[in-house]
């Protein structure tokens, strides 16, 4: 059974939003930061964004900020990506991991993450 489950991807012109979701079970939810990166065929795993469940901080790449913002529904066990002004570089499979915040936001291999949504966005 899937930890980690992402949802809301799919295609977009230039200038448009879309809204990811990561839900999880409540262990994952509690025990770990869960954050977003991204990686597009043919580069390198991207961190996006990360909640830090311990202080509620949260981090972003400098690709997204200003752009992206992430945030959970503790109730809904859920986090969120809300992606506004998407780029066609943004382009990708995004994927929800949990962990701390330091592997995620450097795209760390070893993350254990869900299966991924696709976000293409056109020019």
């Amino acid at each position: 059974q899937a930890q980690l489950k992402e949802s809301g991807g799919g295609s977009v012109p230039a200038g448009g939003s879309l809204r990811l979701s990561c839900s999880t079970s409540a262990y994952i939810y509690a025990a770990n930061s869960i954050g977003w990166f991204r990686q597009a065929p043919g580069k390198e795993r991207e961190g996006v964004a990360c909640f830090n469940s311990y202080d509620e901080r949260t981090y972003y790449s400098d690709s997204v900020k200003g752009r992206f913002t992430i945030s959970r529904d503790s109730a809904k066990i859920t986090v969120y990506l809300q992606m506004n002004d998407l780029k066609p570089e943004d382009s990708a499979m995004y994927y929800c991991a949990a962990d701390s915040c330091r592997p995620i936001m450097t795209g760390d291999k070893s993350l254990v993450a869900g299966q991924g949504t696709q976000v293409t966005v056109s020019s």
